[in-house]
């Protein structure tokens, strides 16, 4: 029998990345979303025959928070992540022979805005806001449920950078446009990951039983905002870049249906768990990552 992956909300940027990484390794692929021709979230059979000797569940699902946080939005981010993981888990409850792990999204937005020091798994400070009261409300429906059989891993993910989408376009445009200096006072932290280990990680959590809980998914050297435009200046052969102060970002922000706070919240967020568990990133540095995307 082909072995198994179900990708729920497997439809954007990163599911697609993964399909055709894990198809590449000859397994089969099956999508949970909304989209025509993949298993509906309202087919619960569906979901129940997909999910049955699959040896790995990965949820993905959820609404961009790329968007004014008005509170129709606000309510859909929210339920778009709490609903299908309830969903997910219920179904597995049903199933005879359940995946053996079920890796969830989450995000390192989950602590506080920090340029102090770094936030690890097992000594950072969970903030507050709405991203942050998302991010906790997702993790807490996650592990509301105690699966004998099935290994739980959230990966709380930093910002993912790869070639077919993500943020690269929008800071490249940046760049190019001549606005590609520091945003706000460029102090602010900026950490990020190379799609390419995104999937690496999933494959090291699948081989390493052991591992269980929550994870920071992201590079091991985050980065200043001043540090994260210099070097997109630097990739792109650009010799200037205005700085966006954060008065112009929040007109901006407005203009393009928007929040600042995914360009001005200070990320600074270590693997720790990983690095402990022996996962070698692939690009651990910003320079590194960018090479591969832009050329």
């Amino acid at each position: 029998m082909k072995k198994k992956i179900v990708i729920a909300g497997g439809t954007g940027f990163i599911g697609k990345h993964l399909k055709t990484r894990f198809e590449k390794k000859g397994y089969e692929v099956l999508i949970i979303s909304r989209a025509a021709g993949d298993i509906a979230w309202t087919d619960l059979p569906g979901m129940i025959h997909a999910l049955e000797n699959a040896e790995v569940v990965i949820n993905l699902a959820g609404k961009s928070v790329d968007c004014r946080y008005n509170e129709k939005n606000k309510a859909e981010i929210l339920r778009s992540r709490t609903e299908t993981t309830r969903m997910l888990g219920e179904a597995i409850q049903q199933t005879k022979n359940p995946p053996s792990l079920w890796i969830n999204s989450s995000t390192a937005t989950i602590y506080r805005h920090a340029e102090d020091r770094p936030m690890t798994e097992d000594g950072g400070e969970i903030g507050k806001g709405f991203s942050v009261d998302v991010a906790t409300a997702w993790e807490k429906e996650f592990f509301s449920f105690s699966l004998e059989r099935t290994r739980q891993v959230a990966l709380r993910t930093a910002i993912v950078l790869g070639k077919d989408g993500g943020v690269i376009k929008p800071f490249l445009n940046l760049v190019r446009f001549g606005l590609g200096g520091r945003q706000g006072n460029g102090r602010q932290m900026f950490s990020w990951i190379h799609i390419a280990d995104v999937f690496n990680i999933m494959l090291f959590v699948m081989e390493h039983k052991e591992l269980s809980g929550v994870f920071n998914c992201s590079a091991p050297n985050p980065i200043t905002n001043e540090t994260l435009m210099k070097t997109f200046r630097e990739k792109t052969h650009t010799r200037f870049g205005l700085p966006s102060p954060a008065w112009l970002l929040s007109i901006g922000a407005v203009l393009i249906k928007t929040e600042t706070e995914l360009i001005l919240k200070s990320r600074w967020v270590i693997p720790e768990k990983l690095m402990k568990a022996g996962y070698t990133f692939k690009y651990p540095m910003l320079d590194g990552a960018l090479e591969n995307i832009l050329h």
